[in-house]
């Protein structure tokens, strides 16, 4: 079996963000980079597939030459192999098309990801791969067993869980509580050094879409404190001000 688990380069989530050139371009200045959450559990899912089935395990990232780190933290913590797709992740159908790219040369059995990436969390990427190479995707899985050709899973949706069957070549977007994160120990961090990452420059050019603007979202207003027993003013202030009455 072979699986393909695709990572994103996003910012830590305790960052503080910051915007240059009118609010068009993110500034990474004193930024620190991971793997997005939602990837970090697909990473953890498909590292314990690979120890029950004696898989092989793959991990794509569509970025430039910084991204590199990331790729080898998710070869330390138990990827065989990495490949860095050469170019910016200019939107969600470019980096889909890279990676349907790649799949279709390499012939994955199941391709991993997360629901959605934090900096942008569009959460469409697995369903256009799923679309390009006309395999089932599915997504957020929060439960994910293969038996055979089979895959069973668990979905979240309003109000309770929805459980599935398929078969394999599938793409599944991941969340918790699919696995725990993992990290690499020491002796995962000395073998990534020497694990291949190979470098391929992108299949298409280009963009659909291009950022006008960013804005960050308004700074929170002062608490206001109200009485236990004011039950009349706390009433008030959520009809009035707060708006959610």
């Amino acid at each position: 079996m072979k699986i393909l688990v695709c990572i994103t380069h996003v910012p830590d989530t305790t960052s503080k963000i910051q915007f240059t050139d009118s609010n068009t371009k993110f500034d990474k200045t004193g930024v620190q980079f991971i793997i997005g959450p939602y990837d970090d559990y697909a990473l953890a899912r498909a590292v314990e597939l690979k120890e029950q089935l004696g898989a092989s395990l793959t991990v794509l990232n569509v970025g430039e030459a910084e991204t590199e780190p990331t790729l080898r933290k998710a070869l330390a913590i138990g990827a065989d192999d990495a490949i860095r797709i050469n170019a910016f992740p200019k939107d969600s159908l470019f980096v889909a098309n890279q990676i349907a790219g790649i799949a279709k040369s390499n012939g994955y059995d199941l391709i991993l990801m997360g629901r959605e990436s934090i900096d942008f969390n569009g959460g469409m990427v697995h369903g256009m791969v799923g679309e390009m190479l006309g395999i089932p995707s599915v997504s957020p899985v929060m439960k994910l067993e293969i038996e055979g050709e089979n895959v069973k899973m668990a979905r979240e949706i309003e109000g309770g869980k929805e459980y599935l069957e398929a078969k394999l070549p599938l793409i599944a977007g991941c969340q918790e509580p699919i696995a725990e994160w993992k990290i690499p120990n020491m002796r995962g961090i000395m073998s990534a050094r020497t694990k291949p990452l190979q470098v391929i420059e992108p299949t298409v050019d280009g963009a659909n879409t291009k950022v006008t603007s960013y804005q960050l979202p308004p700074a929170k207003g002062s608490v206001k404190l109200v009485d236990k027993d004011n039950v009349a003013e706390l009433v008030r202030l959520l009809k009035n001000e707060a708006k959610v009455l």
